[in-house]
């Protein structure tokens, strides 16, 4: 290891990590369930889900997550894939974070089991809601509805190498 922290010509930067899981999905209507995100300088739709409690297992969280956020229990069908990004530090919208921050975004695909539509209160989210696929491009929405989708197979697109990763 050099004096500067990195291992010859690799130096290990200072990073903040979140990993956090979602699920994509769709009724018979081709509608898509989104949460409605409002936290820090932004607010825009995306996928249900949000960030593991430690030690938790990735398909759990994507179930919590689903429910607390939208009222619906779900059952996963199938690992879609992980979209890998790094936010740079100024782009971050935690107040006093300056680490750039690496976020790992584990999407299944998922149905209905039961629950009922309802809004999250005191959460990062503060309603949920089905969109017409046809519709979701015209929405205010977080990159990751974009990738998921293409990931799923429900756009023209379908899955994207250079999406996925960042």
């Amino acid at each position: 290891m050099t004096a500067s922290g990195g291992f010859g010509w690799f130096r290990v930067e200072p990073m903040d990590l979140r990993v956090a899981a979602y699920a994509v999905v769709v009724d018979d209507a081709d509608r898509l369930l989104l949460a409605h995100w409002n936290e820090g300088r932004r607010a825009a739709w995306t996928l249900p889900g949000g960030g593991l409690e430690p030690g938790e297992d990735p398909a759990s969280a994507a179930r919590r997550e689903v429910r607390e956020e939208t009222g619906f229990d779900v059952e996963l069908d199938e690992l879609l894939g992980i979209n890998s990004r790094v936010i740079p530090g100024n782009r971050r919208i935690t107040p006093g974070a300056t680490e750039p921050l690496h976020t790992l975004q584990i999407v299944y695909r998922a149905h209905i089991t039961g629950g009922t539509l309802r809004h999250e209160i005191g959460g990062s989210t503060d309603r949920a809601g089905w969109f017409a696929l046809s519709e979701v491009g015209q929405l205010q929405h977080v990159r990751l509805v974009d990738v998921a989708l293409g990931l799923a197979g429900l756009t023209d697109e379908g899955p994207s190498l250079a999406a996925a990763s960042g």
